[in-house]
């Protein structure tokens, strides 16, 4: 994210937290490279969750409501609605505090996946970065979002 046009949306920093978590949440070699393995300075799935509602409330309604501050137009908002919704029926099933293979093992998990990545690519196309680039770290979005 370090290309991102930081000042042309309004709520950039709320737009950062959401493109990272659906990065991590959209990788599944990332999930188990990182999350997996231990491995320190990404989080876990909890983590990524919160990042994607905590400020937004996209758990309580639709992103759609951000369009012109957070999320550039109606597309962007229906694909990260789809994965907010996915996500966070698993997350309901398996609990905020499961460990990441109860997450990786529900058989919801690539629906999840797949509508994170189909968010996750639309969102970085449109701030001109490529999406297939590794997850940043917390520190990095940290320091990100610190900045501007």
């Amino acid at each position: 994210m370090g290309g991102m046009p930081l000042n042309d949306m309004p709520w950039w920093r709320w737009r950062s937290n959401v493109r990272s978590a659906l990065h991590m949440l959209s990788d599944p070699g990332f999930q188990h490279g990182v999350w997996l393995a231990g491995a320190d300075g990404y989080g876990d799935v909890t983590d990524a969750v919160y990042r994607l509602v905590e400020d937004t409330w996209l758990d309580n309604w639709s992103a759609e409501k951000y369009v012109g501050t957070i999320f550039r137009d109606s597309q962007e908002a229906a694909l990260v609605d789809t994965a907010v919704l996915r996500v966070l029926r698993i997350m309901h099933q398996v609990g905020p505090d499961a460990p990441v293979t109860a997450y990786l093992a529900h058989e919801g998990w690539p629906d999840a996946v797949r509508a994170a990545r189909d968010a996750h690519v639309r969102l970085a196309a449109s701030d001109g970065e490529d999406p297939d680039t590794p997850p940043q770290s917390l520190e990095a979005l940290s320091i990100l979002t610190r900045s501007a």
